[in-house]
């Protein structure tokens, strides 16, 4: 009995010491609502965290060639290779083809191997002062078999819902691809429209001093009044403000294709901005058969469509859970004991058995588990359907939005195209006048203004039709590795 107090109070101290571990933990949080929480226990009455120097080091950028100007392929293939999207969504439709192996692995049989091991000491008391001391141990191998053998469809309908679910993944994974292209052609061309949008603001400045100078040519012949230098030079003011303010917009747009690209903004890069892409051509609008045809090969739709049929296989699989299973289990196993007794020959023996059982399992109540979850997936498949339907709407919608949008900024550019022409023709008149003497330079100061906002319209009117021109194949589903080829996508 003292032996049996002792072991009892020793789990009792044992409980006590872990659960008094638990509170302690509390120290972890911070002090109060008002200290600063640090890492270690020495404040330093800040707010602030100390550096973390493995989390803080950027990941490896790619090799990068400084004496190299890179297209807009090249760009896209670098993107395609650095993206963290892309990496995820490869990852992704890794997991979803291994789901489809663990679906197909369950018509298999599952065999397992287990041994168990035991030794026992017992002390037993006796009167006039004597023990009986007796040990035992024994060591128990087996194999067990168990397989399921038919059930009525049930793993087919998983194996096929996995299958297409990794269908749906993978058509995800052509759509990341897709949208990453069309971002980095959309960053390219801004970045195009914000480098020549410098180009122009250093064309006006010099177009300001050309003013200045015959203002002040003028003012000198005593030809011009102090109005006139002060109006030239507000005019060589704002351009140079303008050039700033360009300067700042290019930067950014530099910094938005970096971030497209998925590399470090830090990278120094040389990138060539074709100038010369030609513009597609004003096409009939995308006619019925023309759009059935991008939405049977948009990734998207492929993708919703894929997820019905995986619920749609999912259903057949609830179903089958109302008929009954077939299964074959067996097992093998022996053993080995041995009895020792204080004072006593040992004993040991040894035992072996096998079996094999076919059996079948009938579901007769399960509280109404089975109903529910049918209607469930019954709900998700009708979800799953509705959803597809949705995506299709919205293809439609955005492939015809996307074809007015593209018609529309063609339009804008051809106007803005004629209005450069004859606000050049206008300036450089002005500009003639007043140099000889004939014109004012408030007009050549308004011509010089109204040149400087027709180019600008025209680059950006330019570079709105290309990227309404990526934008359009990109709601056709034909992105490509070179997204624009000069023609109307689907119509070419």
């Amino acid at each position: 009995m003292a032996h049996l107090r002792r072991s009892i109070m020793a789990l009792i101290w044992g409980g006590v010491l872990l659960t008094g571990c638990a509170s302690d933990q509390i120290d972890r949080a911070p002090f109060s609502a008002s200290a600063p929480w640090t890492p270690n226990s020495q404040s330093s009455g800040q707010f602030t965290i100390p550096d973390s120097p493995r989390i803080g080091a950027l990941a490896v950028s790619p090799v990068i060639s400084e004496s190299h100007e890179y297209t807009l392929p090249e760009l896209i293939d670098m993107a395609q290779m650095n993206s963290p999207d892309t990496r995820i969504a490869w990852q992704q439709a890794r997991q979803a083809a291994l789901a489809v192996g663990m679906a197909e692995a369950t018509f298999l049989p599952i065999i397992t191997a287990s041994v168990i091991g035991g030794y026992q000491k017992n002390h037993t008391p006796l009167q006039y002062g004597s023990d009986l001391d007796t040990t035992n141990s024994a060591v128990i191998p087996g194999v067990v078999l168990q397989w399921l053998v038919f059930d009525f469809g049930q793993r087919s309908a998983l194996v096929d819902a996995a299958k297409n679910t990794s269908f749906a993944v993978n058509f995800s994974f052509n759509a990341m691809h897709q949208k990453l292209i069309f971002d980095v052609t959309r960053t390219y061309f801004l970045y195009g429209a914000a480098r020549s949008r410098v180009e122009i603001a250093q064309a006006s400045m010099r177009n300001s001093e050309e003013i200045r100078d015959a203002a002040l040519s003028r003012r000198k012949n005593g030809l011009a009044t102090t109005v006139e230098v002060a109006q030239s030079m507000q005019l060589v003011a704002q351009s140079k403000l303008n050039r700033v303010l360009a300067l700042g917009a290019e930067s950014d747009a530099r910094q938005a294709l970096l971030g497209a690209i998925g590399i470090s903004p830090l990278t120094r890069l040389n990138i060539r901005i074709d100038e010369n892409k030609r513009l597609p051509a004003i096409r009939n609008f995308p006619t019925e058969t023309m759009i059935n045809r991008a939405l049977s090969r948009r990734p998207d739709i492929l993708a919703s469509y894929a997820s019905l049929q995986a619920a749609t296989s999912v259903i057949k699989g609830a179903e089958s859970e109302y008929f009954p299973k077939v299964f074959l289990a067996g097992s093998v196993a022996g053993g080995h004991g041995r009895l020792d007794v204080e004072g006593l020959p040992s004993v040991g023996a040894q035992t072996s058995s096998s079996n094999i059982v076919l059996g079948v399992s009938v579901p007769l109540y399960d509280g109404g588990m089975r109903t529910a979850r049918l209607q469930e997936v019954q709900s998700r498949a009708a979800a799953a359907e509705e959803l597809f339907r949705k995506t299709q709407e919205i293809a439609v919608r955005e492939i015809v939005t996307a074809d007015n949008a593209l018609r529309s900024a063609l339009e804008s550019n051809d106007a803005a195209h004629n209005l450069v022409s004859t606000a050049r023709t206008t300036y450089d008149a002005a500009l003639d006048a007043y140099q000889h003497g004939v014109g004012t330079v408030t007009v050549a100061k308004e011509a010089a203004n109204s040149l400087l906002a027709a180019q600008q319209m025209h680059n950006d009117a330019y570079a709105g039709a290309l990227i309404a021109a990526a934008n359009l194949a990109f709601a056709m589903g034909e992105v490509m590795q070179s997204p624009f080829s000069g023609s109307v996508p689907g119509q070419g």
